[in-house]
């Protein structure tokens, strides 16, 4: 059976595990008549030292400050279904008479009521937790580790990480946390996890940090951090602490078969969570930065095609009309090295890189185009909601760079016979091709009709009906532009093409055909 993701609220009972520290095996000397001597208990390495005796002390200072969330929500109800017909006279005839022609059998809302966690960050009252954990609820409560309960108001929230800041308004100042810099832990470092399991109160369970960076798909900037500490139904929204008694995660989700603990949770890490959370107390919502193009991956295949010696970075396959780099500073076809000086080793980089940058802000991005590498200076937008963060503003209205999207505006009138190249056929895409085979008027360049089976095209999954929009950067406006563009690249010595397609609605991806 494959273990299914589970958010963190969803879990059942843990499993306590136990360390045993096992003793030497070495087998001692004996002297004859002589009782063995007691083999020496070895030392624990150095490594150890650094591990918590005990997190007593430290959870002592911690738990007044991380709350239960307590929601309810209405949820309109259809009534129990029809009534079951009893016999007259039938025992307890009443008892079934009063239930079902009760309150219990009546349209209406019904409450329903969820658990979770949250930690305080300023003594003012502004409380963290988890998105999903006050989602849709008429009525938030904050209960404190004393039993004093609050009414809490939504400040703002961000679906995209899953966070949400609460305000509550206090009698007196509140216990706070800080928070850490999750930059700096490393795997293996010790971590505690404090929360609300099954509405139990402040549990404390201790663990490490397992792997960094997982990408477990539940949203575009995946960049969670796992541990083992016990994370379970209750906890989501809870704090990780280092073992100064910093944030340095918020606990979000788990993997399990069963709804339990097994030993394997994932946190939002606070060098993420930190910029929304200050984004949501300052303006109730986040403000990303945003670069205005549509990304893909860097496969070997398109990175020999580029001559380049490793496959890195984020291949531009679109820039967004009216976005920060519709002025052609950024093409269709530049691969994006580092962005703001960080490196992109893959494209999941560069969402993150750019979206945790201000808006507003001018950053150097290095590129690499014909072969070689440049910097750029872009000049960061602001991402909106209804931009698709997963592929950087990702947008149907997909725009090319301003050069090639005057060449795609030019007279396509004059015609040219069809022309066969590596197993396909490629035409004229006429106002009539548009119509007949679906294809968005916004796609321009040359159309392909057939590709025939257990050809180069056919292989690297071309089919009839796309269109081909460039060839190594250049725009095809005739079927003779694909030929002879094939012909010149094979001329140069290059191995592969690389090739720009749209699919019938316009999207567009890059294939790198081999030209052997």
């Amino acid at each position: 059976m494959v273990n299914s993701l589970r958010l963190s609220y969803r879990h059942s009972l843990a499993t306590v595990m136990a360390l045993t520290l096992l003793g030497s095996t070495a087998a001692p000397a004996f002297s004859q008549g002589a009782k063995p001597a007691p083999a020496p208990i070895p030392s624990a390495p150095s490594s150890m030292s650094s591990g918590p005796a005990s997190v007593a002390d430290l959870a002592e200072g911690l738990l007044d400050a991380v709350v239960n969330i307590s929601t309810s929500q209405s949820v309109k109800s259809n009534g129990s279904g029809p009534k079951p017909v009893v016999p007259e006279g039938a025992p307890f005839q009443e008892f079934f008479d009063d239930f079902f022609d009760g309150d219990n059998n009546q349209q209406g809302n019904r409450k329903v009521n969820s658990l979770g966690s949250g930690f305080v960050i300023d003594p003012s009252g502004y409380v963290v937790t988890n998105n999903h954990v006050i989602e849709g609820a008429d009525d938030i409560e904050v209960i404190f580790p004393n039993g004093n309960k609050l009414k809490a108001k939504l400040v703002g929230t961000d679906t995209k990480t899953d966070l949400s800041v609460l305000k509550v308004e206090p009698k007196a100042p509140l216990k706070a946390v800080k928070f850490g810099d999750s930059k700096i832990m490393r795997i293996g470092d010790w971590v505690m996890a404090i929360g609300n399991p099954f509405g139990l109160g402040g549990s404390v369970t201790v663990g490490i940090i397992s792997a960094r960076g997982r990408n477990i798909n539940a949203g575009p900037y995946d960049n969670f951090i796992q541990t083992d500490a016990a994370i379970n139904k209750g906890n989501s929204g809870g704090p990780l602490f280092n073992m100064k008694g910093e944030v340095i995660g918020i606990n979000t989700a788990i993997i399990s078969p069963s709804g339990g603990s097994i030993g394997i949770g994932f946190s939002v890490p606070t060098e993420l969570a930190q910029n929304i959370v200050q984004q949501l107390i300052e303006f109730g919502e986040t403000r990303r930065g945003w670069l205005g193009v549509r990304i893909q991956p860097v496969t070997d295949d398109i990175s020999a095609s580029l001559g380049m010696t490793t496959a890195r970075g984020a291949l531009v396959s679109g820039v967004i009309k009216g976005g920060p780099v519709d002025n052609g500073v950024i093409k269709s076809g530049d691969v994006i090295l580092t962005f703001d000086g960080k490196p992109v080793k893959e494209m999941r980089d560069l969402p993150l890189a750019v979206a945790e940058s201000p808006v507003g802000k001018e950053v150097d991005v290095v590129i690499l185009r014909d072969g070689k590498e440049q910097t750029v200076k872009v000049t960061l937008g602001r991402l909106e909601d209804s931009a698709d963060a997963a592929t950087e503003g990702e947008d149907p209205a997909l725009a090319e760079g301003d050069q090639q999207k005057d060449q795609t505006e030019q007279d396509q009138a004059k015609a040219e016979a069809p022309a066969e190249t590596f197993g396909m056929k490629v035409e004229m895409l006429s106002d009539e091709k548009h119509k007949s085979l679906g294809i968005a008027d916004s796609v321009e360049g040359v159309v392909i009709t057939a590709v025939t089976p257990g050809s180069p095209a056919a292989d690297k999954g071309l089919k009839a009906g796309e269109v081909i929009v460039e060839i190594g950067q250049d725009f095809m406006e005739t079927p003779g532009d694909v030929v002879a563009r094939f012909e010149e690249l094979k001329g140069e010595g290059r191995r592969n093409a690389h090739i720009m397609v749209a699919n019938p609605a316009g999207e567009l991806r890059f294939v790198a055909l081999p030209l052997e």
